[in-house]
């Protein structure tokens, strides 16, 4: 394009979030650090963004700076001897403060969290989750165990030997960690990148492991429900069990809300682990270690300490999910025990109903057949009466003969006109 010519733009509706989700990937970036630097993170939870904001603005106005924008979750400002970054994650916020005078041999004598009042400190909402220090110089000492009070050392070569990265993934004295990075001929970035994962590797290694405690105590729980249901299914299974249906399926009821009940109370917090865990490996990754003799790596140390807690969580996770299962399939089993029950009492009263409609069809027959014979007796009596009248009128009447004639004739028709009757009873019964 010739120089000076301006650029084309073309006005296109833009869906609303596309700013933000381009501006996603630079997120949090890390920092350029030179060497000395040392670096302090706080995690904390259990705050609202409204309240971190605010307090936060309390310390950056005693500076002069200008506070957080409403609803930011992310800012950085140098304040003076020390910069301060804060981040706010789904359920937990980061406080790093960086300073970078030199400190010596002695990293950890003070840290980059004295420069900030003590005060604005203990008054940071939430709970504190992780606490770190992180030194980083060209100038360490060769024996770093006096660093981290002769506890054994995890460290490796890092970043294709540009570093050398140490820690005992420990509490100290003062609540914190530690972790020491040496300069072997690390870039500017590549230092920012490093103090940046190493913090990461801390914080989201202690978000991890705060489904451990809910996992083994759910364990209990599942192993509880679990041997419950497999006294039901063993009922179920066994004819020579006298069982109460009624009874079997409220205590399968009962089991399968006190498992939703847990589900619901640990799928978060153990999903969670799982995906802490795996930035975790992410960040140990990007390390790019090398072993340095004598020495655990970071990964060996995590993939021995940190693995085994995690898949407690994840088998706690697995027995749940398989545990609703079963507790559905027992529940369909005995729903279906319960319809074939009632299906087969349907069928005996169905016949029994049936053997009552056969009684009364016989019954209403022998009726029917009782009245023809009455009805016809009454006829012919009449016929009877009449042809003796005819005769004491002078008729040549045999009264005998007439009701010898007139027996077949009457009760035919009688028996007609009865069978008519009933036809139409029944049939107005039905339409009815």
């Amino acid at each position: 394009m010739a120089e000076g010519l301006p650029i084309r733009t073309i006005s296109l509706r833009e869906h609303p979030q596309r700013q933000i989700l381009a501006g996603e990937v630079h997120a949090r970036p890390y920092e350029p650090l030179p060497v000395p630097v040392r670096a302090s993170r706080l995690a904390m939870v259990g705050a609202t963004p409204e309240d971190e904001r605010a307090h936060l603005a309390r310390l950056l106005a005693s500076h002069g700076a200008e506070p957080p924008g409403g609803g930011a979750s992310y800012f950085i400002r140098d304040l003076g001897g020390f910069r301060l970054r804060w981040e706010r994650h789904a359920e937990f916020s980061t406080y790093t403060v960086s300073r970078f005078d030199d400190f010596g041999a002695q990293p950890f004598q003070a840290s980059a969290l004295d420069l900030i009042p003590a005060d604005w400190l203990e008054a940071l909402p939430g709970e504190m989750m992780t606490g770190v220090h992180v030194a980083a110089s060209a100038d360490l000492p060769d024996d770093l165990g006096m660093l981290f009070d002769g506890n054994a050392l995890v460290g490796a070569k890092v970043l294709w030997g540009a570093g050398e990265a140490w820690t005992d993934f420990r509490l100290h004295a003062d609540g914190f960690g530690r972790f020491v990075l040496r300069d072997l001929g690390l870039t500017r970035g590549q230092t920012g990148r490093l103090m940046q994962r190493l913090l990461e590797i801390e914080t989201y290694r202690m978000m991890a492991l705060l489904a451990f405690p809910l996992a083994k105590a759910a364990a209990g729980d599942i192993s509880r429900i679990d041997a419950e249901l497999a006294a039901i299914v063993t009922q179920l299974a066994d004819p020579t069990i006298q069982q109460n249906d009624r009874e079997l399926l409220e205590h399968l009821t009962r089991l399968a809300a006190e498992a939703e009940h847990l589900d619901a109370a640990t799928s978060f917090r153990l999903s969670a682990a799982k995906a802490y865990y795996a930035i975790v490996l992410q960040r140990i990754g990007e390390l790019r270690e090398e072993r340095i003799p004598g020495l655990q790596t970071m990964a060996e140390f995590t993939d021995r300490r940190l693995g085994p807690a995690m898949k407690t969580c994840d088998s706690v996770s697995d027995r749940q999910q398989l545990l609703a299962r079963r507790v559905s399939r027992a529940g369909d089993l005995l729903r279906t025990r319960v319809d074939i029950a009632l299906e087969e009492k349907n069928r005996d009263l169905l016949n029994s109903m049936n053997r009552r409609a056969a009684l009364q069809l016989r019954l209403q027959e022998t009726v029917e057949g009782l009245s023809v014979v009455a009805i016809s007796y009454y006829l012919l009596g009449l016929i009877g009466y009449l042809a003796k009248g005819l005769k004491a009128a002078g008729l040549a009447v045999n009264s005998d003969l007439a009701g010898l004639i007139g027996l077949p004739v009457v009760a035919g028709a009688v028996w007609l006109g009865v069978h008519r009757l009933r036809k139409a009873l029944v049939h107005k019964g039905e339409e009815g």
